[in-house]
């Protein structure tokens, strides 16, 4: 995978080259499976984390596909190693101290993730956001939780929309296709790495 730095967020959305937009074609040969079977390479893996933030509410709702949202200060190691696109890994949520409403055994755990690092051109974002995917039905919202990532492996680039159809589909290829990714031997193993035991 490339590791062209990203633009740091505090560059304009004027200043940034357009996405490219996403075409069936591309999509009919979109491997099913990525990075090499050994484990991750360099850059990866990458820990990031942070207190869960409010996004933009669209996730969720107009994508079937809630995302728990990084602080900006979170992002600035990834975005200097990395590019836009979407990755894959595990993640775990961490309810602060005193939370009134503790998460279940189930919703404790390491859980696979898929994330994108982007500005997002189809929402015409104006600043650089990471959105975590986490595969999981949590009982309720954690915003306010913590929450720790460890990203394992790149899955395609930041692309653009021609409808938000085309969009959700993608979606949930890159589901699939971060399942098919993580849960190999190789990157299994780092559910138990000491990023999340802290």
């Amino acid at each position: 995978m490339a590791t062209a730095a990203v633009a740091p967020a505090s560059q304009t959305i004027q200043d940034r080259p357009a996405a490219p937009i996403r075409s069936e074609t591309s999509r009919k040969h979109r491997p099913s499976v990525v990075g090499p079977e050994s484990g991750p390479e360099p850059p990866f893996p990458i820990p990031l984390s942070g207190p869960v933030q409010h996004g933009f509410g669209r996730g969720g709702k107009d994508l079937g596909c809630p995302t728990a949202n990084l602080p900006d200060e979170s992002l600035l190691h990834m975005s200097e190693i990395t590019q836009t696109g979407v990755y894959y890994g595990y993640a775990r949520v961490y309810p602060p101290e005193g939370a009134d409403k503790p998460l279940s055994e189930q919703d404790a755990k390491v859980l696979p993730m898929v994330m994108s690092l982007g500005w997002n051109p189809f929402y015409k974002n104006e600043r650089l956001t990471a959105e975590v995917h986490i595969m999981h039905d949590f009982a309720s919202d954690f915003y306010g939780y913590y929450l720790k990532a460890l990203v394992l492996g790149y899955i395609r680039p930041e692309l653009d929309y021609i409808s938000r159809e085309a969009l959700i589909v993608d979606i949930e290829m890159d589901k699939r296709v971060a399942l098919n990714s993580v849960t190999r031997p190789a990157y299994e193993k780092f559910q138990d790495d000491p990023f999340f035991q802290s």
